[in-house]
């Protein structure tokens, strides 16, 4: 029996993982449309050699898929004209709490699945909603409306400073450590 098949499938699998390393991290809803079919091909490519015993081939396909890959970020990088004509941009779908119907339609988005969407985000009621968006890369993003956004640390100092007089200094204990010593004595037996 031939086991020579065992070590292709082996390397096979070792150069597509340092190639697609060399291609970058991204999870399949960050992935462009050209990063998908090359990541098909390459799948695709990877199979071949197995059956057809050209293994050489295979692995000159797929380094010339993640050259091509390169080249097309690096090329979208430099000219947004390439951007947008391989990934497109963002598309408003709700505009000061209001469905954008145009733009749902030319997307083939429904109602019922933008709002699956917004549920998962947090977003109870629609009309809280600034604006949302579908990125380029299929993710939904929302804009809360001003009285609808969480409460920030800043809001509240911002609140507290106006209600409150200001409290006195002190000696905070990460200061201490800066500082390399304590700044009031301290019993011996305690330090």
């Amino acid at each position: 029996m031939d086991w020579q098949w065992t070590w292709h499938s082996a390397l096979l699998v070792l150069v597509g993982m340092v190639l697609l390393r060399i291609a970058g991290r991204k999870s399949i809803s960050q992935m462009s449309v050209a990063t998908t079919v090359i990541m098909i091909s390459i799948g695709t490519t990877i199979v071949q050699p197995i059956a057809n015993h050209h293994l050489s081939i295979a692995i000159g396909s797929a380094s010339v898929f993640i050259l091509t890959l390169l080249l097309i970020e690096y090329l979208e990088m430099k000219f947004q004209w390439i951007e947008r004509l391989l990934n497109g941009h963002a598309k408003i779908i709700i505009d000061n709490g209001r469905y954008v119907q145009s733009e749902l339609r030319k997307m083939r988005l429904t109602v019922d699945k933008l709002e699956m969407q917004l549920r998962q985000q947090g977003v109870q009621d629609v009309r809280d909603v600034q604006t949302a968006t579908i990125e380029a890369n299929g993710q939904l993003a929302v804009e809360l409306k001003p009285q609808a956004r969480p409460v920030t640390v800043r809001d509240l100092e911002a609140l507290l400073a106006k209600h409150l007089p200001p409290s006195p200094p002190q000696d905070p204990l990460f200061q201490e450590v800066r500082d390399s010593g304590h700044a009031a004595p301290i019993a011996p037996k305690l330090q």
